[in-house]
């Protein structure tokens, strides 16, 4: 982990400093405020101090266009409450209209809307006029089917440029969206949408990964039997060579049912005669249901508003990821993960958006990174699991192409090490920017994050974003610095939850973050604000170990332990015992060719005493196949946990949220 003394690995130059958008927007706070910050922390302060003058200047720097004027920034109904707090009262307005409002820039300089490529299609533009033309279309399609301005419009669809086209259709017009990628099992997806009761479905019929094709037109029939709100599924072709004639086999599915069955292309010939409108709608108003990873119940379902989304990653993706107009933006997701969303924003500030379909290892680790040359990609984003296995497949990206366009990395999804970031700066370039970020779906942004001012440390989140009040507590729930503590937020972000979807008294809401301490947010996470306010992440606050009365944070051993050439992965957890007594087993995955012998046991244990403390050391070993994670790419500690205190594994997480589920067994067949 860094030290005060620690040499950065990146440290911007003065003429990158002066060319950010971050230092602009602090020109203009002088200039039209006539405010004065020496540097971020003091910008960073007033931020989360002043929050009614703050988010005004964000609404007006990014020249956010309202149909209505805004009477009041901030409405707080209880100093001690977040939950009911409205923001920019009287406003109405869009997001995809922010989205289209580039378009003729764009057009002026011969710019696509977005860059598409998949493991069975070559890199591929679609133009502005295109994009423009097919959301119009689907938008009328919606309106003669009845879609009104709240309403729910569902997927399950894969990173695909129909899906942007649905989604901005959809908001267009005032419609909720929500989305399922499509190796999602039936049972979770109708967990997650049976809660919101949509009218419409977009569904795809096939859908390929690792080179091979999955078929779910029965899927997808099963599904909509259990969405009794459903009026209508519009179908999206996959494989090229699809026909029309394939949907002949729905007849039998649709026995008794009253969803029609309409295929994309026909939706895409609807008229048009006014173009591409917009629905205003107030800046409270909910953009989409984003869902809680269901690992213990039910998903929850997370609505966020327009306007909340709209100024968070305006805020976000310029400011602390100086994504400049005309540049090229890709995050490797899922339709499922909230990082999907976040992306889909940087169109806001100009950007060209890139998407790939298909996994990031097929046919080989070099798949994303040859797709960064051939599409010019500027800001590149991925899980850090995606990074660390790259790392033990000793790719070197920079060897493998010039990647000559590429100024940042962003990282998310779970901790990334600090071997990771030495990964980054010496497998790509050394000139690059990495931006390691953790958020969540609660947000659906992140809460601490990258900064163009400042150096990258070793292991180190360069700051705590704009707005973002996060401090980290001790047992007494006080803040503390350079030591591990509780994360929480003290304010609060127009891009928190307006509610959870079905909670009409808000208890799911308020028992999910509030609880522990009242009128604030606690994220769950464990962290260390450093000598430079720069965050640690230590991992999941109710899946750190804690012996003997302190604290330890799961990533530490992951560092320490996955460094060791022989380990491939890891999992640790910590088990309260009759009588006091504290177990801490490690299971670990082996590289081929090694076995788990005494040696290795011994020289595990003696790194991480060297490295940290005995308390650091596992009272056992154990080695198994592979290590359970979550489809955004988290390991699975806290169900392991529970497992292995001797719950059911199907109680204690649902196998249909799980990217390797069949990694569950081992644990149940260590407690049997």
């Amino acid at each position: 982990m860094p030290t005060p003394t620690a040499k950065p690995l990146y440290t911007p130059d003065r003429r990158t400093i002066e060319q950010t958008l971050m230092k602009r927007y602090m020109d203009w706070l002088f200039i039209k405020k006539g405010l004065y910050f020496r540097d971020y922390d003091d910008l960073w302060d007033w931020s989360v101090t002043d929050l009614e003058a703050f988010w005004e200047s964000i609404w007006q720097f990014f020249d956010v266009q309202s149909h209505t004027p805004y009477q009041q920034v901030l409405f707080r109904p209880s100093d001690t409450d977040m939950i009911g707090v409205e923001w920019f009262r009287g406003a109405t307005l869009n997001y995809a209209e922010h989205i289209f409002r580039h378009k003729a820039t764009h057009q002026a300089a011969n710019r696509p809307a977005l860059l598409f490529a998949s493991e069975q299609q070559p890199l591929t533009a679609i133009s502005w006029a295109t994009l423009e033309r097919q959301v119009a279309a689907v938008a009328a399609y919606l309106r003669q089917a009845g879609v009104e301005k709240g309403d729910r419009v569902v997927a399950v669809l894969p990173n695909i440029p129909e899906a942007l086209v649905a989604f901005l259709a959809t908001n267009s017009i005032g419609a909720v969206w929500s989305s399922c990628s499509p190796d999602f099992g039936t049972d979770s997806v109708v967990d997650r949408f049976q809660q919101i009761q949509p009218k419409l479905l977009f569904a795809i019929d096939t859908y390929q990964y690792n080179g091979k094709f999955v078929d779910k037109v029965d899927a997808i029939c099963d599904l909509s039997t259990h969405l009794p709100s459903l009026q209508e599924v519009i179908w999206v072709p996959y494989r090229p060579s699809t026909s029309k004639d394939w949907l002949t086999q729905l007849t039998d599915h649709t026995v008794g049912r009253t969803a029609k069955f309409v295929h994309w292309q026909d939706v895409l010939t609807t008229p048009t005669p006014d173009g591409l409108t917009f629905e205003p709608v107030p800046f409270e108003h909910p953009i989409w249901v984003l869902y809680s990873s269901g690992t213990t119940g039910k998903p929850k379902a997370i609505t966020h508003s327009v306007g909340g989304c709209l100024l968070e990653h305006m805020k976000a993706l310029a400011l602390h990821q100086d994504v400049r107009m005309g540049e090229r933006y890709f995050w490797y997701s899922t339709t499922g993960w909230m990082m999907w969303n976040y992306a889909v924003g940087a169109m806001l500030v100009g950007a060209t958006l890139v998407l790939y379909d298909g996994a990031a290892g097929y046919p080989n680790l070099h798949v994303l990174w040859r797709l960064a040359e051939t599409a010019q990609i500027n800001h590149f984003g991925g899980g850090a699991a995606y990074y660390l296995a790259c790392l033990r497949a000793d790719i070197h990206p920079g060897q493998l192409a010039k990647l000559s366009a590429l100024r940042t990395i962003g990282s998310t999804g779970s901790p990334l090490p600090p071997e990771g970031f030495r990964w980054i700066y010496t497998a790509i370039k050394p000139t690059i920017w990495l931006i390691s970020l953790s958020g969540g779906t609660d947000v659906c942004s992140a809460f601490v994050g990258g900064n163009p001012l400042l150096p990258v440390y070793e292991g180190e989140i360069q700051c705590r974003m704009l707005g973002a009040h996060i401090e980290a507590f001790d047992e007494h729930a006080k803040p503390v610095r350079e030591s591990l503590g509780e994360m929480v937020i003290l304010e609060p972000m127009p891009s928190m939850p307006i509610y959870f979807w079905n909670d009409p008294d808000n208890d799911r809401y308020r028992k999910s973050y509030f609880t522990d301490y009242p009128g604030i947010w606690r994220h769950g996470d464990y962290i260390q604000i450093t000598n430079h306010n720069g965050v640690i992440i230590y991992g999941r606050s109710d899946a750190t170990l804690n012996r003997d009365g302190v604290r330890i944070g799961t990533s530490e051993i992951y560092s320490a332990v996955e460094s060791l050439p022989e380990i491939a992965d890891s999992l640790i957890v910590g088990l309260e015992q009759p009588g006091g007594r504290y177990f801490m087993p490690l299971f670990v995955v082996l590289r081929e060719g090694y076995d788990l012998t005494d040696e290795l046991v011994g020289r595990i244990k003696q790194t991480l005493r060297s490295q940290f403390s005995p308390r650091h050391v596992p009272d056992r070993v154990y080695s198994i196949r592979e290590i359970p994670y979550t489809i955004s790419g988290k390991k699975l500690e806290t169900p392991i946990k529970k497992i292995l205190s001797g719950m059911d594994a199907s109680l204690a997480t649902s196998k249909d949220t799980l990217r390797n589920p069949a990694a569950l067994d081992q644990f149940t067949e260590f407690v049997q």
